[in-house]
């Protein structure tokens, strides 16, 4: 007749759809990616850091001062991206930028 039924549909999809939808999915990855960087940082960095987002494997951070800068792409980015890899199995995270910021 015309009615297309597939019958039940997954709660899995159906909770996809609602987290997409309301963009909740976003907000959880944000989230994760600012845990990782609180822990893989530490406070003393937290502090003049902040996490911009991730694109296409590259984690991008803001940051405070252009010494601080100098100092973590120099001499930390190695060490941090070691600590974020393992803080977040089943990331791809090829790199980390900073950038220089104020706020």
């Amino acid at each position: 007749m015309g009615t297309d039924n597939r019958g039940p549909e997954n709660i899995a999809d159906i909770l996809g759809k609602l987290f997409t939808s309301r963009g909740w999915g976003r907000k959880n990855d944000r989230m994760r990616l600012e845990s990782a960087w609180a822990t893989a940082a530490g406070s003393e960095l937290l502090k003049d850091t902040q996490v911009l987002g991730m694109r296409r494997g590259v984690l991008e951070v803001a940051v405070r001062n252009a010494v601080l800068l100098s100092e973590l792409t120099q001499f930390h980015k190695r060490g941090l991206l070691t600590k974020l890899r393992l803080s977040m199995p089943g990331v791809t995270l090829t790199d980390l930028k900073f950038r220089a910021a104020s706020w």
